[in-house]
């Protein structure tokens, strides 16, 4: 099973020139996403909770500050796998928004995208679509057809459609993210790797592994260098070019990135998140075609006690 390396998601901060208390919330909202990227997750909702308080406490329950920290607790939340916890909060941060700053505001889209990522993620795909093209509609109005929050969207929406196995919808969103993105930041940024890895699934359910390979290899490349070897989102770009290792039957380059992936998910996400889950599972058809049955049985039953958890 293949992951979706860093899925955009949207965290917000405030601008300059506002009072002490939005100043003093800015600083704890940044600090969330700084924690966050550094996939400290633990760190990172301490702080968002931090925010959460502050935000209720000096604006009221139904302002869009208290909107924003809402929605960097539940990305947090989401990261983790904790869907039940995160969704209540991104459905009040959408309306909150929604109520104050009107239908089609950019910040509206940016919730949109958010419980978009969390409904994919829960299987719930036509509502995650319909909110994903909300999102996107809005934002090619407002920011024009070649922003790179618009990559964003594209990304999303192409990566649920690969879920549906729209491969063709998917391949041509990911083309035009990854155009965009190159554009405007480079060709070694994050948001590049995502749509590398995006693509490199469709070509390898294609059986298109030589085409498959070197996209893998070079999102890795990215994730490593920008955010550090072992972050959540280096674990999944290793998952996934395990798998094509696998597939081609080269047991002894999929074994190890396997094995660091789980490592480093354990470590960051703890052992009971669904990326764990995925992971072991992987392990397991390995052991299998490896004839190592006792060990998949063993595997196969952790990896099955992650997904049986109610989320």
């Amino acid at each position: 099973m293949k992951i979706s390396i860093l899925p955009f998601i949207i965290f917000y901060l405030l601008g300059s020139g506002f009072s002490y208390a939005e100043t003093e919330l800015n600083d704890l909202n940044e600090k969330v996403e700084i924690l966050y990227f550094q996939g400290d997750y633990v760190g990172a909702i301490r702080v968002a909770k931090m925010a959460l308080k502050l935000a209720e406490r000096d604006f009221g329950q139904d302002h869009f500050n208290v909107a924003a920290s809402l929605n960097n607790l539940a990305e947090v939340y989401r990261a983790q796998g904790q869907y039940a916890v995160a969704k209540p909060l991104l459905r009040r941060a959408l309306l909150i928004n929604e109520n104050a700053l009107g239908p089609d505001h950019i910040d509206v889209a940016m919730n949109l995208n958010n419980l978009a990522l969390l409904l994919h993620a829960q299987e719930q795909y036509t509502e995650a679509e319909s909110l994903h093209k909300r999102a996107l509609e809005i934002k090619e109005e407002i920011l024009g057809s070649d922003h790179p929050d618009v990559a964003i969207s594209l990304n999303n929406l192409a990566a649920l459609y690969s879920t549906k196995k729209g491969d063709k919808q998917a391949e041509k969103l990911y083309k035009r993210a990854m155009l965009i993105n190159e554009k405007v930041y480079g060709l070694d940024h994050l948001s590049v790797a995502t749509s590398l890895n995006g693509l490199a699934v469709l070509y390898e359910e294609r059986g298109k592994y030589e085409k498959a390979e070197p996209l893998y290899r070079r999102a890795l490349r990215i994730v490593e260098k920008e955010l550090g070897p072992e972050h959540p989102t280096v674990g999944a770009s290793l998952n996934n070019l395990a798998s094509l290792y696998s597939i081609q039957m080269l047991y002894s380059q999929a074994r190890p990135l396997l094995k660091r992936a789980l490592k480093i998910w354990v470590k960051t996400l703890g052992p009971e998140h669904p990326n764990v889950a995925t992971g072991l599972e992987n392990l397991a058809q390995l052991q299998r075609k490896t004839h190592q049955d006792e060990e998949a049985d063993l595997t196969e039953k952790n990896a099955a006690k992650i997904r049986a958890m109610k989320r």
